[in-house]
């Protein structure tokens, strides 16, 4: 009687809902000696295709298959057309050899799907599949510069780069969420999470019953707490009740949600006189972006307008950051409108003119903080890896839990929530993502200069985790700087992100050199480490790890940062109106409390724009934070360690966040790891 040689095969399937299957499923196995035949696998567990199940058959052939390069799926239609979602296929040997084939991927009809072994592979890592008998048909080119077979569905990238608006760097080719491929969707769970929580807000906000109201102004400061009743949480009421005092205000340029706006002052503007002892202690925030940027101009009935103010802090004996002065004008003759505003003015005029600061602060923020600084641009990264990598590269491994979810939710709020802006041409450099450069150009570095700035400490100790996480995975596959300089696929990519992703944002530094330098607060050679361009190629490891940490850290730490904190800061209107409804003032002695009413959110927009971001604020069921990878991407023990340390200095660093903020009124936690999810989501 001849031998057999059997081969286990082990699938599992996901478990999302609907990740399961009743259609017919075929496997092929690719050795280095040759195929199996194409086998049937629902025949022999026609049920065990469902969600979370992982079933085990057995295909037994005459001659032995070799070592198994790959795995062919094939899944065709039983009754209707069903998705499955295969997260990876194991085959065990008839000696013990296991090969792992991760997959983490929907399988539609008709199509033929080839897994590669889960070995991360460079391109110049060649492997001749001469001997197989089931590669003689494979296109070897399949965008993986002729490496070896990887992942085929991501050829639809192609024609994946499309202009949604001049000026905004280049998004993905859908008018609609509908459009988007199915491995970029949103799991069913999640989409109805996010929706249920919107719903949830508007319903516990009563604004139904504030519907015939929608267009009036509230009456009084104090009114506002009517939509403020049922969702709270210890630091929104704390800023309820203390939003009006100078420190509060002052410390959300530290610590709140948009807290990249501070920089040292080196050179005060005209005829500001400061004492000796408050010299070296001025600090700017200057929103000089929003200058000539048209405000909101949808509802006829209701006229909204936008400032470029700027404010001067000043650090205290108590290292409290405080207002000293603020200017909503950037006119520079002499006369109305350059106004400077001082906490010696009366109540109301000093209480306006930090709403309008605040105001500035919350829309640039929205747009520039949030959505392109960290949404657009990981977009950006998310398709260029997508084209340009195998799924057998390292760095496809190492990048694609951290862009999970991301062209889902920007296509979805380009889709709902976007309006066009003026901004993006003025904002986006290169070194502005990379942390410790951007904390070193607007001079606020030095923990000494100033203290307590959680945000720059706590984000300096994920950077540094980050990065020596990705150097640790760099140097398992790259032996040097000029196996960078080989790898076809990693340069393809930064080329991608710089000629195509980022091809609407300037060429050159000058428009946000002269933004900078009307804030005379940075120095000129920090102004020109600043503004590095977006690069076209890497040369050195080094280059290759400082690259890919901007990528995780901009997904992870620094949309945490700037994005879970909205409820928390945003939340009492007050403190951040979304929009103005009157003109700044112009002069001194001119506001009431009645002009202010009537120049904040009215009862409408104030509601909306409160369900908007609490519901963006929350996090979603099953989140997955920073250094938690439960799909097996990568099978190799060396960087299975690095993951392991990884995850140990991430415990670290949260420890010594909850320590600190023990000591804290205000705990500051959104840059604590067990609160930074992987990538941008929502």
């Amino acid at each position: 009687m001849s031998r057999m040689f059997t081969y286990t095969v082990s699938v599992a399937t996901g478990k999302h809902k609907f990740s399961g299957t009743i259609d017919y499923v075929y496997l092929t196995l690719v050795g280095t000696e040759r195929s199996s035949d194409k086998t049937l696998l629902d025949k022999y567990f026609f049920e065990c295709l469902a969600r979370g199940m992982v079933a085990s058959v057995d295909i037994s052939v005459k001659e032995t298959l070799g070592d198994i390069l790959l795995v062919k799926l094939k899944k065709e239609k039983l009754l209707f057309n069903d998705q499955w979602y295969c997260s990876c296929i194991s085959v065990t040997t008839s000696s013990g050899d296991c090969f792992e084939f991760p997959c983490y991927r929907w399988i539609a009809n008709e199509k033929e799907v080839v897994l590669r072994d889960g070995k991360g592979r460079l391109p110049q890592d060649k492997i001749s599949l001469l001997k197989s008998a089931g590669t003689k048909n494979w296109n070897a080119d399949n965008n993986c510069s002729g490496l070896m077979p990887c992942l085929q569905y991501w050829t639809i990238m192609d024609k994946m780069w499309m202009e949604w608006r001049p000026g905004f760097p280049m998004s993905i080719n859908a008018n609609s969420t509908t459009d988007l491929p199915l491995d970029v969707h949103f799991e069913t769970a999640k989409t109805v999470d996010f929706y249920l929580n919107y719903l949830t807000a508007a319903e516990n906000l009563g604004i139904n019953e504030l519907m015939s109201f929608f267009h009036s102004s509230w009456t009084d400061i104090s009114d506002f707490e009517k939509i403020f009743v049922t969702i709270k949480n210890n630091v929104s009421e704390y800023v309820m009740h203390n939003w009006n005092e100078d420190f509060i205000f002052g410390n959300q340029f530290l610590n709140g949600c948009n807290p990249v706006m501070i920089s040292k002052c080196l050179n005060l503007p005209d005829k500001f006189e400061v004492t000796q002892e408050m010299a070296g202690n001025i600090y700017i925030a200057d929103y000089a972006i929003l200058e000539g940027v048209a405000a909101n101009a949808t509802d006829p009935k209701t006229p909204q307008y936008l400032a470029a103010s700027f404010c001067l802090l000043y650090k205290n004996r108590q290292n409290k950051i405080i207002p000293i002065a603020i200017q909503l004008s950037r006119q520079t003759t002499a006369g109305v409108g350059n106004t400077v505003f001082l906490p010696s003015d009366n109540q109301y005029d000093w209480m306006l003119a930090k709403m309008w600061v605040k105001s500035s602060d919350f829309n640039v923020h929205q747009v520039v903080t949030h959505l392109l600084r960290t949404h657009l641009i990981s977009e950006v990264f998310a398709i260029a890896m997508l084209r340009k990598l195998a799924t057998v590269h390292p760095i496809y491994k190492l990048l694609i839990p951290h862009v999970h979810y991301t062209i889902a939710i920007n296509t979805k709020a380009c889709e709902q929530l976007i309006c066009e802006s003026g901004l993006f041409d003025k904002t986006l450099t290169y070194k502005s993502l990379c942390f410790p450069e951007a904390i070193k150009a607007r001079g606020v570095d030095n923990k000494e200069d100033l203290p307590n700035y959680y945000y720059r400490d706590d984000g300096m100790m994920v950077w540094e985790a980050v990065k020596s996480f990705v150097s640790d995975v760099v140097k398992i596959y790259y032996g040097s700087d000029e196996t960078v300089q080989e790898d076809e696929e990693i340069q393809a990519f930064v080329y991608e992100v710089r000629t195509f992703g980022m091809k609407n944002c300037p060429q050159s530094c000058g428009n946000c050199r002269i933004i900078l330098l009307k804030s005379k607060c940075i120095s000129k050679a920090n102004t020109f480490s600043m503004f590095t361009e977006f690069p076209t190629s890497l040369k050195t490891r080094e280059q290759l790890v400082e690259y890919l940490t901007v990528v995780i850290f901009t997904a992870s730490a620094q949309h945490a940062a700037v994005n879970f904190g909205q409820y928390d800061w945003f939340a009492w209107v007050p403190n951040s109106p979304s929009t103005m409804r009157k003109p700044p003032p112009t002069q001194k002695g001119q506001v009431d409390m009645k002009y202010i009413m009537e120049s904040l959110p009215d009862r409408g927009c104030s509601s909306w724009h409160l369900a908007a971001i609490w519901a963006l604020s929350r996090f979603q069921d099953n989140e997955l934070f920073l250094g938690m990878y439960p799909d097996k991407y990568f099978t190799e023990q060396p960087v299975m360690e690095a993951i392991k340390t990884f995850h140990q200095k991430l415990v670290e660093v949260t420890n010594t966040i909850k320590s600190r903020n023990k000591t804290l009124k205000v705990p500051y936690w959104y840059l604590s790891p067990d609160k930074i999810p992987n990538s941008v989501a929502i």
